[in-house]
């Protein structure tokens, strides 16, 4: 195998090299039937060895060769920098000098135009002053000659030159030159005057640059402003041709501010000027028109109007702060919008105050009306609704103390034929005009009065849906309660309770979400949480007393119905053999009865109110039925038919839902089966898991009921 560089080119890898060169030797390997020959392979690793060190001294001769060229070529090289840093020095030399000499020649140049300047700029002054006195004396002679005043396309040297005139002839003593000055100044006029009507024609016309040239002449002239004034006028001639007088404005702001930077040094001035005259004379006008229709005549749409207007000029305002109207624009814009409206504004809230009062109680005396109810003056337990004289009033007030105080039901009862005026309807309306009245307050009131103002329309929000309707359904409600001892007596109360439950979580939602926010960070904060507390408590202590009361009915109603169907012989059949009812004919009506009862309180509250009434009830029932079976004596079968009542009574008290009610029905029905236990077990029963911890007078109380007490003489167990 010929050795060659190229064999050792990458990737090189030595045991492949080997293998190749073995394989390619006779008798180096099993290669067609050949014999393994060593010797011959050994001969030729020694001959490729030899080959390889040829090569590489070949190589490192070439090698070496090539070292002596690259040093040899560096010299050559760094000789060539050297050579050529030596020529960037003379360059550099040649360089500063040249710098020096421009420098120099600038220094004489500079000294030299300072000269000329010193000698030209007194020549200029004094040609021009030769100009401005050859002007003077034609206006001095009374005969304009030049040709800058009787060309009418030379108008503008013509202006400057009369502006510098005008100011000369202002120094001038008037009692030797009042001829002339009036010449002067009766020229500046009609200058001006053909200045500005050459302004307006361009603004027509449309010729911004033209525009641009007549109005920085017309910048020296005392006339400047009225040339403005003409632009902001020419500006409005068509752009209020619809309804929308804000958005008619606001397009119009927006094609000027693009204009005006094109037309005048001072733009911001010009647009400023522009949006004052908008606001000044167009809104102005329009906002009259608006609110003086109806602002004796319907408070609501104005109120409505004021509103509106206000809110859409706010709009505007906040759209036009995006435009350069000088340093402060935000208090600019504000001092506008308060020069439209303070007359308004400065009596709003008595303007809104008057509209809330009249409109709530027009909603409450047309619902009242439909119902073709008279409102009553009846007591309220700190909030009156009706005026009284002083004395009416404390009799009054007496009534209510004792009322509260007795629980007695003191004045006719009043039958409000299961009405419980009170309508979802009224209270969403009233909440709809304080939720809108809010938001004009928002709006509308300075920051300063606004807590105060908030807190007036809450005052009226509670004088009319709290006292006016809520109050007095509940006072009403009261007064339409029967005494415990009525027969048949429908109970409306928890209907009123419901309602006024569901129409509180009306009010509470209004005033977090929108009184909360007006009033969150001042005083009246906690004026407003005090006031509301105080009408929840007022109103809490009439719904107890109604929901006592009406708990009393039912335990009334419950009372009747056992005096009229529980027998005496019920609990004493003359047949003991011959009973055929699992109970009694009044239990089956009072379950019955408390099953309605308990589902109407579940209907008619929520929350832990419901345990609480129920726990309340149930307690009482258990009261009258505990001294209801204390009223008969019980035979052994008789004692058997109570156990059965009261198990039914207790499966009506599971209905409850409360644990307390269950024990105390579970600890009754332990009590009847003393009723029926043989007299030797009759102590043992008595200390049982449910009776031992009860009092011995309760069970002693018990047994006695039993026919046979004195015959067995079960006294003796409690002796």
């Amino acid at each position: 195998m010929a050795t060659t560089a190229e064999l050792f080119e990458e990737p090189f890898v030595a045991d492949e090299y080997i293998e190749r060169l073995a394989w390619r030797t006779p008798g180096g390997g099993s290669r067609g039937g050949e014999a393994f020959d060593p010797k011959r392979l050994l001969e030729e690793f020694v001959n490729h060895i030899q080959e390889l060190q040829v090569m590489d001294e070949r190589i490192q001769r070439k090698v070496e060769k090539l070292e002596q060229q690259c040093q040899k070529e560096a010299k050559e090289f760094a000789k060539k920098v050297q050579e050529l840093q030596k020529s960037n020095q003379v360059a550099f030399q040649h360089f500063q000098e040249l710098d020096e000499h421009i420098s120099y020649v600038a220094t004489k140049v500079c000294h030299l135009g300072d000269q000329l300047e010193g000698v030209n700029t007194p020549r200029q002054r004094a040609v021009e002053a030769q100009k401005l006195m050859k002007y003077f004396n034609e206006f001095l002679d009374g005969e304009l000659k030049s040709d800058v005043f009787t060309n009418s396309e030379k108008i503008k040297e013509a202006a400057d030159i009369i502006q510098k005139l005008h100011l000369i002839a202002q120094e001038l003593p008037f009692d030797r030159f009042s001829e002339v000055k009036s010449k002067i100044a009766s020229k500046y006029h009609d200058l001006e005057c053909q200045l500005i009507q050459e302004f307006t024609s361009a603004q027509r016309r449309g010729e911004i640059s033209r525009m641009r040239e007549v109005a920085a002449v017309l910048l020296h002239f005392k006339g400047y402003s009225h040339c403005v004034d003409v632009y902001i006028k020419q500006c409005q001639e068509g752009a209020f041709l619809r309804n929308d007088v804000f958005e008619d404005a606001a397009i119009l702001c927006q094609r000027v501010n693009k204009q005006v930077g094109e037309v005048f040094s001072n733009p911001e001035t010009v647009l400023a000027k522009l949006i004052q005259n908008i606001f000044e004379v167009k809104l102005q006008s329009y906002v009259k028109d608006q609110l003086e229709e109806h602002r004796k005549s319907d408070a609501e749409q104005y109120l409505k109007n004021l509103y509106d207007l206000y809110t859409r000029t706010t709009n505007l305002s906040s759209k036009l702060m995006e435009f350069n109207l000088g340093t402060d624009k935000q208090t600019f814009l504000s001092k506008l919008i308060k020069s439209i409206f303070i007359s308004y504004l400065e009596n709003y809230i008595e303007v809104e105050i008057g509209y809330l009062k009249s409109r709530s109680a027009m909603i409450l005396q047309r619902y009242y009306d439909s119902k073709n109810h008279q409102k009553r003056s009846i007591g309220t337990g700190g909030i009156q609704i009706h005026k009284r004289t002083e004395a009416k009033l404390s009799i009054q007030d007496l009534k209510e103390r004792i009322r509260q105080r007795t629980n007695l039901p003191l004045g006719p009862s009043i039958d409000t034929h299961g009405e419980t005026f009170l309508s979802q309807e009224v209270v969403v309306n009233l909440l709809q005009e304080t939720k809108q009245a809010f938001e004009r307050c928002h709006r509308l009131s300075d920051p300063s009065d606004l807590p105060k103002n908030a807190f007036r329309i809450f005052s009226m929000l509670v004088d009319f849906l709290c006292t006016e309707h809520i109050d007095y359904a509940l006072e009403t409600g009261l007064a339409g309660i029967p005494s415990s001892d009525s027969k048949n007596a429908n109970l409306y109360f928890l209907d009123v309770v419901h309602q006024a439950n569901t129409i509180f979580h009306l009010f509470d939602k209004q005033f977090n979400d929108h009184l909360m926010p007006l009033i969150s960070s001042s005083p009246k904060l906690s004026e407003c949480l005090q006031k509301k507390k105080d009408i929840i408590e007022q109103m809490e202590v009439k719904l107890d007393m109604g929901i006592d009361r009406t708990l009393n009915c039912m335990i009334g109603q419950m009372k009747h119905i056992l005096a009229a169907e529980q027998k005496k012989t019920d609990f004493k059949p003359e047949d003991e053999n011959n009973v055929l009812i699992q109970y009694t004919n009044a239990c089956v009506k009072v379950c019955g009865y408390v099953r309605k009862q308990v589902e109407k309180i579940r209907n008619s509250m929520d929350g832990k109110n419901v345990d609480t009434v129920l726990m309340e009830l149930g307690v009482r029932f258990h009261r009258l039925i505990y001294e209801h079976l204390q009223q008969y004596s019980y035979s052994c079968m008789g004692g058997m038919l109570a156990i059965c009542d009261v198990a039914e009574y207790r499966k009506c008290a599971k209905d409850f839902k409360i644990a307390l009610v269950l024990q105390l029905f579970d600890t009754l029905h332990a009590l009847c089966n003393l009723l029926v236990v043989a007299p030797d077990n009759l102590k043992q029963v008595c200390s049982g898991e449910q009776l031992a911890n009860l009092d011995k007078n309760i069970l002693h109380s018990f047994v006695q009921l039993r026919v046979d007490y004195r015959s067995a003489r079960l006294a003796r167990h409690f002796s």
